[in-house]
């Protein structure tokens, strides 16, 4: 499935029309929910399954911390279970990265 000229604006760093959300669901979904407006959102819910988005969330990395505390609470999803928010992912961060 091709994206929508509305939703291409979020890919900025990549090739629009080369991405397909058989294949790279995680990612358009995960920028989508960092950056998409309704518009954009309204797609997403109509062309994905909600497992396909709850599993973005909880599992796929650099989300921004607080988008993932909105989408955590829009989907009921308890906070242990996504990845980003768990202590032992920030600390690991902290310790890459130390600036």
């Amino acid at each position: 499935m091709k994206l929508p000229s509305y939703v291409k604006k979020y890919f900025w760093d990549a090739d629009a029309d080369k991405l397909d959300m058989s294949r790279q669901a995680d990612y358009v979904i995960a920028r989508l929910l960092q950056y998409g407006d309704i518009r954009s959102m309204r797609w997403l819910f109509r062309h994905t399954d909600k497992e396909d988005v709850r599993r973005a969330i909880t599992n796929r990395r650099g989300i921004p911390a607080r988008s993932l505390r909105f989408w955590t609470l829009f989907f009921n999803i308890p906070k242990h279970k996504v990845k980003c928010l768990s202590k032992s992912y920030q600390n690991r961060q902290e310790t890459i990265w130390p600036y």
